[in-house]
């Protein structure tokens, strides 16, 4: 079993799913928790979402209790009363997505920090998820939004919409107590933020993507890249990459890097590298070499560079080239 957890979520008028809440998800899951799955949630195998009633939970709870499942009996059993739809969530394999419940429990593994960007199949996952209303009242389905504020109104209450899109923020289900972020609607659900990180206002951490910990974000990590240790992103600064939906390749940068203001980098980088502010760099990019002396060496593609450690890249204003000078040859 990959991963298993149970919970709470809203729904619009046609029974859709908009979003789920997983207080404990779970990486595998023993023996006795799936035969009691099997026996009483009548899990048949493979990747499922099973919708719970809340006596069912309840009961569910009970014989968990009695297996010596303490610690999930005792979520379970908070959950059995919630007045939102409850649901179960086995995935017997990491492959992609099929519905909503699915998607929200792989994006809660990676803000509980149980799994890394780019170790987990999310391959299609924005086309299942909804255009969401995201609110004060919780999620609300955007064709709906109208009656909503309507009713509201009517018994002098105003619904605040906070955002309108396919994801929500992080904070709003999960938050780390040993990391700082200056605007939680900066940083999405699925961001997997490592202890230490600071968040400036201008910072901005994309789902499926994140930092390993004790570093600055003041610009932005897109899908697919992660930031090691001590790496400092400065403000503007942004890591060029796209939402795809099939394949993703994976990026990472590595420790104690520097990534100038409005730069822009979409490649990945090894520990201690610096990047020019205002620099953009692609795969394709072409980088000439340049020694101690500042000579001219070879020009390569950026790509060829990828993962490589103390690696300046700078600008040159006579060539209008990126140079690129390794800093242990410098010195």
């Amino acid at each position: 079993m990959f991963s298993f957890a149970l919970g709470t979520g809203s729904k619009n008028s046609a029974g859709e799913w908009l979003d789920v809440f997983f207080p404990a998800p779970q990486l595998g899951v023993s023996d006795s928790v799936l035969q009691l799955a099997e026996k009483h949630l009548d899990y048949s195998g493979g990747n499922q979402s099973i919708e719970l009633s809340n006596t069912k939970a309840q009961a569910f709870a009970a014989m968990l209790s009695n297996a010596g499942e303490t610690k999930l009996a005792t979520v379970v059993e908070k959950l059995a009363y919630s007045e939102q739809n409850l649901v179960a969530v086995l995935l017997a394999t990491d492959s992609k997505p099929t519905n909503v419940p699915e998607v929200y429990l792989k994006l809660h593994l990676l803000s509980h920090r149980l799994v890394k960007p780019n170790q987990i199949n999310l391959n299609g996952m924005l086309n299942l998820l909804p255009q969401v209303v995201w609110t004060s009242h919780g999620a609300i389905d955007i064709h709906e939004l109208p009656e909503r504020q309507l009713q509201a109104r009517l018994i002098g209450q105003i619904i605040n919409v906070l955002s309108i899109d396919r994801l929500p923020q992080m904070a709003n289900y999960i938050v780390p107590a040993d990391v700082s972020i200056a605007d939680s609607t900066r940083v999405y659900l699925g961001a997997y933020v490592g202890a230490g990180t600071v968040v400036m206002q201008e910072g901005f951490i994309d789902f499926n993507a994140g930092t390993e910990g004790l570093g600055t974000i003041k610009g932005i990590i897109s899908t697919g890249f992660f930031v090691g240790k001590g790496s400092n992103l400065a403000s503007g600064s942004a890591s060029i990459s796209k939402r795809i939906n099939e394949t993703r390749k994976q990026y990472f940068f590595g420790e104690d890097c520097f990534i100038g203001a409005h730069a822009a980098v979409g490649i990945s980088l090894g520990d201690r590298c610096v990047v020019e502010a205002g620099l953009s760099i692609t795969e394709d990019s072409l980088v000439q070499r340049v020694d101690a002396q500042n000579q001219a060496g070879d020009t390569v593609k950026a790509a060829e560079l990828a993962g490589k450690s103390d690696l300046l890249f700078r600008h040159n204003p006579s060539s209008n080239m990126i140079e690129v000078l390794d800093k242990n040859k410098h010195h």
